[in-house]
């Protein structure tokens, strides 16, 4: 590894932790910020002469702050803090902050930091592109790529959600542990949100948008080290290393989708799926059953099965029938359908979709999955209305186009029908 990789993978491993014990420090979130690329750039000119410090977040931390003090003092023309050569190479001084900063403190610092990006006030799409730019320190270019808007409408958007969280006033004392539980839950769906931002992307944004469900998957673990014995983080982190381990799989060479049945399994990432697995299995010890786990145990019987007609779909409809218990929602009830279908049949499974109808009938994959069923029982006419509806309310070609396949396959089908009948 060169000498910049090695210091720029440093900086952001530290990134979450110092950042967070300068927000406490400072209570303001753009002089934390600028305090810690401050403390940044000094560490890209100390270290490669001095070699990396014992502990980089306590160095960051320290000369950060010391840095954040010292623009204050210019600000206020007040003495200046000594010159940059003494207060960038203070030795083992980063030790007693060491001793004073434990692994409790860093944990609730992080999760405030966390926390105050996704501050109920901002709309999920800022709380996603705030925690980005703040926690993941990614360029406002890179983020707005991601969400195919310009820089400027991004940058604009971010400083917003700065002065949002600012008028605020979002309080930073440690929280207890009611309030630390509310605040993992609210920080846990704000990653999911991350990711999902990224696994929704089709066509010619595919690669682009990725590399957010590798971001969320990079948060997910960090909440994982902080918080090692907690199953709903663990099944969070497992459910999107299991959903992204097929990413190379889900599109064809074409950017059209493919669908799990189809898609090639060797494809799939057996690392992502292996940490996956464990990570469920140890969720699954704990007896604290959550959303998150019931997902993952559902993606997990997906990872497990070699070829698709290995899946247990019986075990899959169990899961999610103690998911909509957990978690009531039309959507997925819908995803429920499915796994009914395959293990009892596509009259089941439409009693089941048939009544959602009121409440999902703007929603593109409620009438795909009906038209399918429909399409399985014979019911072609109906069928074929239900995929025109779901054509029109596609969000994006590929989605357009995988119900087109499903309606050529229809129109197949009735051909190869009437030619039996008039043989």
């Amino acid at each position: 590894m060169s000498e910049l990789a090695w210091i720029d993978a440093a900086l952001s491993s530290a990134r979450p932790q110092a950042l967070a014990a300068l927000l406490r420090y400072f209570r303001d979130l753009d002089t934390a910020e600028e305090a810690f690329q401050n403390a940044s750039l000094r560490a890209l000119r100390n270290w490669p002469r001095n070699g990396p410090p014992r502990d980089p977040v306590a160095w960051l931390v320290l000369v950060g702050r010391n840095a954040g003090i010292d623009e204050k003092r210019k600000t206020g023309r007040l003495t200046e803090l000594p010159p940059e050569e003494t207060i960038s190479d203070d030795g083992d001084r980063e030790a007693e902050l060491v001793a004073t900063i434990d692994e409790a403190d860093y944990r609730d610092d992080v999760l405030r930091l966390l926390f105050v990006c996704c501050h109920p006030d901002l709309p999920p799409t800022r709380q996603i592109a705030l925690a980005l730019r703040i926690v993941s320190g990614l360029p406002v270019e890179r983020i707005a790529r991601a969400f195919l808007v310009g820089e400027a409408a991004m940058e604009q958007r971010i400083t917003r959600a700065k002065a949002k969280i600012a008028s605020a006033g979002v309080p930073f004392a440690a929280p207890d542990a009611v309030e630390r539980a509310e605040r993992l839950g609210a920080v846990a769906a704000m990653v999911y949100l991350v990711f999902n931002e990224g696994y929704s992307a089709t066509g010619e944004h595919v690669a682009e948008r990725s590399a957010l469900c590798d971001e969320a998957i990079r948060l997910g673990r960090l909440l994982l080290r902080m918080y090692p014995a907690e199953p709903e983080v663990m099944g969070l982190t497992a459910l999107m290393l299991l959903q992204h381990a097929r990413q190379r799989a889900r599109h064809d060479a074409a950017g059209q989708i493919v669908l799990l049945d189809d898609q090639d399994r060797s494809l799939w990432n057996r690392g992502m799926i292996t940490e996956g697995l464990a990570l469920v299995d140890k969720a699954v010890r704990h007896r604290a059953p959550g959303p998150y786990q019931a997902q993952a145990a559902i993606a997990a019987l997906h990872a497990r099965a070699q070829r698709p007609e290995d899946t247990d779909w019986k075990q899959i409809d169990l899961l999610y029938a103690a998911l909509e218990r957990m978690q009531p929602s039309p959507v997925i009830t819908l995803n429920r359908a499915v796994a009914v279908a395959k293990a009892h049949g596509a009259e089941a499974a439409l009693a089941l979709v048939e009544p959602l109808g009121d409440r999902l009938g703007s929603y593109f994959h409620f009438h795909g999955v009906r038209g399918w069923l429909l399409k399985q029982l014979g019911r072609d006419a109906e069928a074929k209305d239900a995929f025109d509806r779901a054509i029109s309310l596609a969000g994006s070609a590929a989605e357009a186009n995988q119900i087109r396949i499903q309606l050529d396959g229809l129109q197949r089908d009735a051909g190869e029908r009437e030619g039996v009948d008039q043989g």
